[in-house]
């Protein structure tokens, strides 16, 4: 987790570790990581197939929590993001930070992932600006 909006950056940090895992288990064994083209990296997780990518981030929503959290899934649902409390899959929501991450794991490249939660949290921002003038905030 880093602080700040460099998702470019912490993007550039993962792939460079992923390529230094990579070189290290082909130095080691003399095997690559297995990948089908279409699939991704092969895991032990179904829902890992494909990159398996999970990119996300930290955003406080004032305006979608006043108009309701249901509301604010059925948004995020129709941006292809998942809205999480900052306890995790099933910590629960506290007050009005969300982590906002791309819905879709299979199927995507990384970068159309990352592009996906780029969009859609902006898009999230700037609807919340309007809500919290709707709600008076």
């Amino acid at each position: 987790m880093q602080k700040g909006g460099d998702v470019k950056g912490v993007f550039e940090r993962l792939a460079q570790g992923i390529k230094a895992v990579g070189d290290s288990v082909k130095e080691e064994c003399g095997q690559d990581f297995m990948l089908d083209e279409k699939y991704g990296y092969i895991h032990s997780c179904p829902t890992n197939l494909g990159t398996g990518m999970r990119a996300s981030v930290h955003i406080d929503l004032p305006g979608w929590t006043k108009e309701g959290v249901d509301k604010l899934k059925a948004r995020c649902e129709e941006l292809a993001l998942q809205p999480r409390g900052t306890r995790g899959e099933s910590g629960g929501q506290t007050g009005h930070t969300y982590d906002i991450s791309n819905k879709h794991r299979l199927g995507y490249s990384e970068v159309q992932l990352v592009q996906t939660m780029i969009d859609g949290v902006n898009k999230l921002y700037e609807e919340d600006l309007a809500l919290q003038k709707k709600h008076g905030m």
